[in-house]
């Protein structure tokens, strides 16, 4: 569930490239990736990041309140899919690796919200390669499943697989 150090590089990298004043993380987990999202923001940026689970929230906290983006960072508790619509902000990029079955729905929460040119990235997007299965065996991979098809059907993105981990999606709105 940890994005692995490879993986914390390349979104390190890719937020130092784009320099977003707002990102949004749906899955905090321990907190890693968005210390390794903070590393790019602009001098005026934060990132809100959300998690369903309160004690994954105090762990990550935890870790950011010994960072050095411990103001730049605003923790969630709860469910995203309630959290998103009342968070209002312009969305320079958005990190998407919580709750599977949900990711059309949180690609759809978000998008009106995300700047033209603005970033989506989606983690998991292999599902440990379940998603290369003729049939799918879980909810999760069901999901993943139907968010690939989905996000291959779209005209008002432009969009590549990243072949890192368990892949990930590089969404940019047109």
């Amino acid at each position: 569930m940890l994005s692995g150090h490879l993986q914390g590089k390349l979104l390190e990298m890719i937020s130092c490239m784009i320099k977003p004043r707002r990102i949004l993380e749906i899955g905090t987990f321990t907190g890693y990736s968005a210390l390794c999202l903070a590393k790019g923001l602009a001098q005026d940026g934060l990132l809100h990041t959300i998690d369903i689970r309160d004690e994954d929230v105090k762990l990550a906290r935890s870790y950011f309140d010994r960072s050095s983006f411990a103001d730049k960072i605003i923790s969630h508790t709860g469910n995203a899919i309630e959290i998103i619509p009342q968070l209002n902000e312009t969305w320079d990029l958005v990190f998407i690796d919580a709750d599977k079955p949900a990711y059309i729905e949180y690609f759809n929460l978000v998008f009106p919200q995300v700047r033209k040119n603005g970033f989506i990235l989606a983690d998991n997007i292999f599902f440990h390669g379940a998603v290369f299965e003729a049939e799918a065996k879980n909810k999760s991979t069901k999901g993943i499943k139907a968010f690939n098809e989905f996000i291959k059907t779209r005209t008002d993105i432009e969009k590549i697989v990243l072949t890192i981990r368990d892949g990930l999606y590089l969404i940019r709105k047109l």
